[in-house]
């Protein structure tokens, strides 16, 4: 949906909070769920869509059939796409996920083909006034990139990506943007990660490659990267290391970096008591990866990859000074679940308007753990829930937005 006040910026909600993997399943998640979010928020305007689509569903979308059935989907319904989620290659629900979601990432032709079919869907879907977003790995797992060959490998299909995209708008004038989505214990972890992977190994690199596969000059190829390759900057990833969002949107802009899509998200925080350990054990769950970050009085940090309960078990209440984020998405309008507190308090009024300032125009609510949360978390339907997270992001924009619902 356009957000009040807000000119040329929108607002949705990422489909992969409902399971499906086939594109028949997307389209079941589409009338059956999203539906029911629009009437809730948007039952009298277009309602935009962040799709998800798996490379097996993104597989069958060659075929005109399908997409003019789509098509008319959205003409049908008033619904528009603007977005996709193409970070999961494979099966996000249902089973084992874990650190499974960044294979195959950008080392890998795989992925640099999945996320071109992305590319040429979007474009054949996207309303004509509007740009494309798809948000992907942060290149990789930190531990898989063990050598410059393997970030030479990334450089390269990025701006092989880069390089399809630019030949896309050329051809249909869509304009396709991908954004890369720094994550904890990733290749872009933090803000600082990412600034440097850009200046010291995308912009020169890719620049290089381009110049020597596409013969254009320095200046033209480093447009073409700066055009179609930018950040998706996930709220919750950037509380998780104990970072502002409104510091790394600043910083981002800074250095010249396009800011693809924000993903609106919170992450839990706690201090790391036994008594804590004791309330989060209901927030562990087997499915996805739940990274923590520590960091004491001092202001030093240290990791964990997943919050497990044998790491849970061995908190002690002389670590009580330390505080400790989770990369666990939860419901932006839940502030604190048992003693245990969100990180949405850092998605201030400010923040928005910062990132609408700034150019952000994609806006993507993510809380695709909504099936693994705590059975008090989800009394609700989940269409209830995704509605009140719109109306608690709509009133973040502030007064500017009117229209949006109550709960």
């Amino acid at each position: 949906m356009r957000i009040p006040g807000f000119p040329g910026a929108h607002l949705t909600y990422c489909l992969n909070i409902h399971p499906g993997e086939t594109w028949e399943e997307n389209l079941a998640a589409i009338r059956l769920h999203a539906l029911k979010v629009k009437e809730r928020v948007s039952p009298l305007e277009p309602f935009g869509l962040g799709l998800r689509v798996s490379r097996q569903a993104v597989g069958t979308l060659a075929d005109p059939a399908r997409l003019q059935t789509f098509r008319q989907v959205l003409a049908d319904t008033g619904m528009y796409v603007f977005t996709i989620n193409g970070f999961p290659y494979g099966a996000f629900h249902g089973a084992v996920v874990k650190a499974d979601v960044y294979r195959p990432d950008w080392r890998q032709a795989e992925r640099l083909d999945y996320t071109l079919r992305l590319g040429e869907f979007l474009a054949a879907v996207l309303p004509e006034d509007l740009s494309g977003s798809i948000s992907t790995v942060p290149v990789s797992y930190r531990e898989w990139m063990r050598t410059d060959r393997d970030y030479q490998a990334a450089v390269e299909h990025l701006a092989a990506c880069a390089a399809a995209f630019h030949d896309l708008r050329n051809r249909t004038g869509r304009e396709i943007h991908l954004g890369l989505e720094p994550e904890p214990d990733c290749a872009l972890e933090t803000t600082d990660d990412t600034v440097d992977f850009f200046e010291r190994r995308l912009l020169p690199s890719g620049a290089a490659w381009l110049r020597a596969h596409r013969g254009c000059s320095t200046r033209e190829a480093e447009a073409i990267l700066n055009r179609h390759i930018g950040v998706c900057l996930d709220t919750c990833h950037v509380s998780v290391q104990f970072e502002r969002p409104l510091d790394s949107l600043a910083t981002l802009e800074r250095h010249g970096i396009r800011i693809s899509k924000v993903q609106v998200s919170a992450a839990l925080k706690t201090g790391t008591t036994t008594d804590s350990a004791r309330r989060l054990a209901a927030f562990v769950d087997p499915v996805y990866l739940h990274q923590a970050k520590m960091m004491d009085a001092r202001g030093r940090k240290t990791s964990c990859a997943d919050m497990t309960r044998e790491f849970l078990d061995g908190w002690t209440d002389a670590d009580a000074g330390r505080d400790c984020r989770i990369h666990f998405h939860v419901p932006l309008y839940v502030s604190e679940y048992e003693g245990v507190a969100s990180t949405a308090s850092d998605l201030t009024p400010a923040f928005f308007r910062a990132a609408a300032d700034t150019g952000v125009r994609h806006f993507e609510i993510e809380t695709y753990t909504f099936h693994v949360l705590p059975p008090a978390l989800r009394r609700q339907a989940v269409e209830e829930s995704i509605a009140a997270e719109y109306a608690w992001v709509l009133n973040q924009f502030g007064p500017s937005s009117p229209d949006a619902p109550s709960h």
